[in-house]
Parts: structure tokens; sequence; C-alpha cells
């Protein structure tokens, strides 16, 4: 059974692993793989240790971490997807699920909200209920200046650094999928076509299909709040959102490493190197590309 450990003393917000120098345009983000469970969480969940970590996709930071020996950096969050999640709007919340009024913007209710998977997930994976009562208002706001802020803040930064340093910048934005929804190995997200050129989309596929994994684009994940954000081709910012399947390296019941991880590891990382080795031209330039459709 999964177990969770108490978080080291002021973990931060989110971890980033830099190489000596940067020479690929690409920034790899792990939003949802974060492992620190806070005591403010642990004291209030219904849920065992296992049922609270199904929401993680647990261990993809490391699945990707040779992203940093290619030369790209790579920014993982520390905090777990049911405390907070990165890859939605700040504004995607239930305010039912607190005890007073809100002083942050809470956007008309979405389907995504109301099933609860909000920014502060209301329930894990499996729609387990994550809380025994409702949370203190105050808390909303505090998740997201001291969570939610710095991690898009910093992936921000990154992006900017990147087009600043090659004309151009790509978001690979790591996550991993259940496997009980009978998917492919790898699906890729671009929004279909709106968040990267087809030509990286294309890449990568021939980049993993190269490797012996199976892929698809857009379905069953297009992609979600981070592309949307970071994925404006017409300035020369792509993202692409990487689903891989969980039976490849993960046995989901335990939440524990499967004896396969190294090997899908390494097997990720040579498709990595494909990857980041695409050339700039087929990236185009700032204003040489059609403006995205939103």
């Amino acid at each position: 059974m999964a177990q969770l450990s108490s978080p080291p003393p002021n973990p931060g917000p989110f971890r980033l692993e830099r190489p000596a120098r940067q020479t690929a345009p690409f920034v790899f983000a792990s939003p949802h793989s974060g492992r620190s469970y806070p005591e403010s969480l642990l004291s209030r969940t219904r849920l065992d240790a296992t049922t609270l970590r199904r929401s993680e996709d647990a261990f993809v930071d490391e699945l990707f971490a040779g992203a940093v020996s290619l030369g790209a950096p790579l920014l993982a969050a520390q905090f777990p997807r049911a405390f907070l999640d990165v890859n939605r709007s700040s504004a995607e919340l239930d305010a039912g699920m607190f005890d007073g009024a809100l002083d942050v913007p809470v956007d008309a209710p979405s389907p995504r909200v109301a099933a609860g998977l909000g920014v502060i997930p209301r329930i894990v994976r499996d729609g387990a209920e994550i809380y025994r009562g409702k949370l203190k208002s105050g808390e909303a706001d505090a998740r997201l200046e001291q969570l939610y802020r710095p991690y898009h803040q910093a992936l921000s930064a990154l992006m900017e650094e990147t087009r600043a340093r090659f004309g151009v910048a790509v978001l690979i934005d790591c996550h991993s999928m259940p496997s009980a929804l009978s998917v492919p190995d790898i699906v890729l997200g671009d929004r279909y076509g709106a968040s990267a050129a087809p030509a990286l989309t294309g890449y990568a596929e021939a980049a993993f299909l190269r490797q012996g994994f199976s892929v698809a684009r857009n379905s069953p994940y297009a992609g979600g709040h981070t592309t949307v954000l970071h994925g404006r081709v017409a300035s020369g910012c792509h993202a692409l959102q990487i689903e891989i399947n969980r039976a490849l390296y993960l046995d989901e019941d335990r939440i524990a490493k499967r004896p396969s991880f190294d090997m899908v590891r390494a097997r990720l990382t040579r498709a990595m190197q494909g990857l980041v080795a695409i050339p700039l031209s087929l990236l185009g330039r700032p204003g040489a590309l059609p403006q995205a459709a939103e």
C-alpha cells in the first residue's frame, strides 16, 4: 500500500532542474507529480494514502528527468494534485467547498468544477471525496498565492527566457493517464493543432514511434489550461501535452514503480533526444505562422 511521508520543512512550490547550459529550445514541466502532502490536507482528508495518491501522475518527473541531460530545464510541482491542480484556471473554483465567501475571482460553474475537478479538487480520480468537511474560505487565496502563482510565474519565465535565447520556445507538459481507459502508450495533445505547429506534433509522434510506443493524438486528452496558456504559435511559443500510459511503468493499485520503470525511462529519454533535435526552421519564427484558434 502507498505511504505518505511528512513533507520536508519548506519544500517550496516547485523544483527546477537546469542543465549547465540550455542547448535546446524546450522546457519540460511536470505539474501533477508532486508528493509533498501538507499536514493541512492529511489532517482533514477522509481518504487513505493509496486512494489520495490516485490523482498523482506518480513519478512522471523522474520519467522525464532525462530532459536535463539533453539541454532543457525541467520544472516539477512539489505539492500534490489532490491539494491544488495547476493545470486549471485559477478561477475554476467550487465555492460550495468553502465555509464563506471567497475573496478571489470565481468563474461560472463549468462541467469540470461541477465534477469536483477544479483548481482545488473536491474528489480524487476515482470520484472519492477528499475532505471531511468544508474548507476555510481563506484557503483558496492562500493556495493560489503560495503555490499556483509561483509555479506559473516560474514556467512563464522559463518560456520567455527560452524564446529570447532561441527565437522560439516549446513547452512539453508531462502527464500520465490511467490504463483503465484502454488508451495507447502515448497521447499527444496539441489542442487539435491550436497550441503547437503541426510539424512539432508530427516530429514528436515519430520520435515515440521509433522507440516502440503506440501513439494517438488529442484523444482522449487534447491539452489543458497549461497548453491554452502557453501555446501561442504566432508568437513563437508552442505547447504540447504528453500523456503516458501508467500500465507501462506503474503498479496502479500500490502506486509503486514496476520493474520496467528504468527501461521505460530510457526509452522516453531516447524519444526526447529525437524530439529536441527538431530543426528550428520547422517551428517557425514569431509572426511566421497563423494565429492559433482559441
